[in-house]
């Protein structure tokens, strides 16, 4: 019995050690976040343009747009689609790739450890390859597709016949922001791809330097894009934020130079496809605890950030809903839930690394309680919400079953099936069933600022998915799913 009682005590301590674990990772994290990721990935993959690889993984897309550029007499095959229409928009495309970038980039062994880094690998070159083909000399193809005709078509990108008109930049028509995000997404990628393909690496920075150069020397704001992508920020986010990858990338001086004499300052609460202070300064703060103390005000900024952020602060100011949610605005909101979620991850790290906290005002705000916050908007978006559903496609409880996605709504068709456009959106946009095919991994756009939702394709801002938020998360789920194991 004696000996028994010794078996039966230490099966107790060994099931206890376990549930202890397990409720220490649970309440870290209630989510797969590893397959979290895998799936955010597939979604970029779904939103692919042009002759899709025999890799592919999404079943239901075929080759799409092989033709495009013919107007312009270019190659602008490739490249990808934003969001649920079949516009290649060259502004949100390249944000989409500095973004992933900047995910592998910071969080590379966390995207290796979750054997996700070769995939993050082809859905940046998918992005740099066709920036690659878009920039000839003194200028630069933004937008391929007519967004009008677009929208008067309910088709997969597969069967389309709109138009597939061609917009570009050059000296005559400048469009500074595109120009200078393009350049920061080649700097960017140019680092990912370093220590496995030099070559490439190393054309990709030359692209960014020439494209930062045409930036500066043609300033002006490129409007062909409205009204889907109009640039409210003005151009001087773009230029501070490319000349701080370039830096990054190339540590040569004149960058350095350009962003402490040259760069506009501005105390930001957000961080999107149309504003990068924040990703800029936080870039910035690292270099600064790094030694580069002429960055200081860069750094005071990211704090500002925080502080205009996490709830705990006295100067904050952004919008939380009930279900604690950062909600800035209607349409594609779960974009800025993904962005703030990176920003407070990277800053809650650097911070963590270098043993500092934010001081807003008199609250102090540690990197525990930044990372916390950023852990919490992922969770959101993944279920902990007064939903108690998922806003990611194909994961978790209850995840949307209609996003506003022609390609995944659309049955597959004949590649010579001619679709009647009149006919097309009561067809399969407006009835309430199901999508024909899951658009797997995709945030949708998510809840209202009370945290209410609506499952409908017909109901765009809540349900559309855009590929920059999603290119925003995976850094993000790769910190989670590295650090947090259910």
């Amino acid at each position: 019995m004696e000996n028994g009682a010794r078996g039966v005590a230490a099966l107790i301590v060994t099931w206890l050690a376990i549930f202890d674990g397990l409720f220490v990772n649970v309440a870290n994290g209630h989510f797969d976040y590893r397959e979290a990721l895998t799936k955010s990935l597939i979604f970029l993959e779904a939103q692919r343009s042009g002759k899709l690889p025999p890799n592919n993984r999404v079943p239901w897309r075929g080759d799409s747009a092989l033709q495009d550029g013919q107007e312009a007499h270019v190659d602008l095959v490739g490249g990808y689609y934003d969001a649920g229409d079949n516009v290649k928009y060259g502004l949100p495309m390249a944000f989409t790739i500095t973004t992933l970038s900047w995910g592998a980039v910071f969080y590379g062994p966390e995207l290796e450890a979750a054997g996700e880094m070769e995939n993050v690998r082809c859905a940046i070159r998918w992005g740099t390859d066709y920036f690659l083909k878009a920039t000839c000399r003194d200028k630069l193809y933004v937008q391929v597709g007519d967004p009008v005709k677009d929208h008067e078509c309910w088709v997969r990108p597969e069967n389309m016949q709109t138009p597939r008109t061609v917009l570009k930049i050059d000296q005559n028509e400048p469009g500074t922001e595109i120009a200078a995000e393009t350049a920061a997404a080649m700097a960017a990628a140019s680092i990912v791809f370093r220590s496995v393909d030099h070559t490439y690496s190393h054309r990709l920075l030359n692209k960014a330097k020439s494209l930062f150069k045409f930036a500066k020397a043609h300033k002006g704001t490129f409007d062909g894009e409205c009204p889907f992508y109009c640039s409210y920020s003005g151009y001087n986010d773009e230029l501070l934020w490319a000349a701080t990858w370039l830096y990054k990338a190339s540590r040569q001086s004149a960058y350095l130079k350009y962003i402490t004499d040259e760069g506009v300052p501005a105390n930001v609460a957000e961080f999107n496809w149309d504003l990068k202070y924040a990703g800029a300064q936080v870039i910035l703060s690292e270099l600064y605890f790094e030694g580069h103390k002429e960055l200081e005000n860069y750094k005071q900024h990211a704090d500002g950030y925080i502080c205009s952020n996490h709830p705990d602060s006295p100067y904050h100011q952004v919008t939380i809903t009930p279900g604690g949610m950062v909600h800035l605005r209607d349409g594609a909101n779960s974009q800025y839930v993904t962005g703030t979620a990176l920003l407070f991850s990277v800053y809650g790290d650097i911070l963590a690394r270098h043993n500092q906290v934010v001081q807003c005002g008199d609250k102090t705000i540690t990197c525990s309680q930044i990372l916390d916050f950023a852990t919490k908007q992922m969770d959101y978006l993944l279920g902990a919400n007064p939903q108690g559903r998922s806003y990611m496609v194909g994961f978790g409880v209850n995840p949307p079953k209609q996003a506003h996605h022609r390609g995944a709504s659309v049955p597959i068709l004949a590649a010579n099936d001619v679709v009647n456009c009149g006919m097309s959106f009561s067809n399969w946009l407006t009835p309430n069933v199901p999508n024909a095919n899951e658009l797997t991994g995709a945030f949708v756009g998510g809840p209202d600022r009370n945290d209410n939702f609506e499952d409908l394709r017909s109901s765009s801002s809540y349900t559309e998915p855009v590929t920059y938020t999603n290119s925003l998360a995976v850094g993000t789920l790769a910190r989670l799913a590295n650090r947090t194991h259910i």
